[in-house]
């Protein structure tokens, strides 16, 4: 069992190498991948946030009321640093309007599931990271569609109301299902949880190559601007992200953990929101783009914090096993 175990573990940890595979196909040749569209892509999304709650389980919630210092810097950073970010980068690299928007969307949302492995593979605070995920993913359903609607309602018809209740739906609910499955039938639970990561993995690469393979001409058209727009985005969360943590908490596995959770973004949930709320398509682009840029960017920090150990190292544990 142990070497499937591993197995599974290692074909998750290569998110990014996915990501980036079938993004290249997927703008070569679009038919790949687009087939995965429509209810498919909310599906999937609800998917991930099942997997995601089963792997959380309720004890993680709970260290919240036991840690809430050690949680706030991360999620604070993540719903006012990250919007006005968005906004900024969109404004003065003059995108186009649905461009613009969806980078505001996707700057707007919660913590990516990803951080929690990345998280790992940094030497970081895995629990720390599983927790500020859970409870940025919990404000989510009043966070990203007020603050999307603050920060772009001027450029676009925005429904703040239909962006809650899409939240609701595709996050909020599986999230709680999964954490309720774990707790009333662990033992049914516990021997997909190995699985559950790489489900997630497998879904969200599916979902990023989709919307890449149906805006494959928006995109080269839009060319460097977009992909400067949402790789800045990313790299300046994980540089301020950093930053603050280390100021705040004053400690090497908690910065690198809040960078890491700041910069890594539910891209998968601005992607559906996107396509719910939204009459253009090109307002999912930018979060297509950007599963692929934090997890690039995400990897390569990664790479070079687990070759260098922090004084306080972090609690044992993988991600979703803090």
């Amino acid at each position: 069992m142990r070497p499937v175990v591993r197995l599974l573990a290692a074909l998750t940890e290569a998110f990014p190498i996915w990501v980036l595979i079938c993004s290249a196909l997927a703008l070569v040749r679009p038919t790949l991948f687009t087939w995965f569209s429509g209810s498919l892509i909310t599906l999937g999304l609800g998917i991930i946030m099942l997997s995601m709650g089963m792997t959380l389980g309720f004890d993680d919630f709970r260290r919240v009321g036991r840690e809430p210092g050690r949680v706030l810097p991360g999620v604070l950073l993540q719903y006012t640093v990250m919007p006005a970010l968005g906004w900024s980068l969109g404004y003065l690299l003059a995108l186009p309007t649905p461009f613009a928007v969806g980078l505001v969307l996707v700057s707007c949302c919660p913590g990516g599931t990803a951080s929690n492995v990345i998280s790992y593979l940094a030497k970081a605070d895995v629990a720390l990271s599983v927790t500020m995920t859970a409870v940025s993913t919990l404000l989510a359903a009043v966070m990203t569609p007020t603050l999307t609607a603050l920060l772009a309602g001027n450029r676009i018809d925005v429904s703040a109301t239909g962006l809650f209740l899409d939240t609701v739906q595709v996050v909020i609910l599986p999230v709680m299902a999964g954490a309720l499955l774990k707790w009333r039938f662990p033992r049914v639970i516990e021997p997909a949880l190995p699985v559950a990561p790489l489900v997630a993995v497998v879904t969200i690469t599916l979902i990023v190559a989709s919307v890449i393979g149906a805006g494959r001409d928006q995109i080269l058209e839009a060319g460097l601007r977009l992909v400067v727009a949402v790789f800045g985005l990313h790299l300046l969360g994980f540089l301020l992200g950093y930053l603050v943590g280390k100021a705040v908490l004053g400690r090497e596995v908690a910065a690198r953990t809040v960078a890491i959770e700041v910069g890594m973004q539910n891209s998968g949930l601005g992607v559906v929101l996107a396509r719910g709320n939204f009459a253009n398509p090109l307002v999912a682009i930018p979060s297509a783009i950007s599963t692929v840029a934090h997890s690039l960017i995400g990897s390569l920090a990664a790479a070079w914090w687990s070759r260098s150990t922090a004084h306080d190292a972090p609690p044992t544990g993988g991600p979703g096993q803090p």
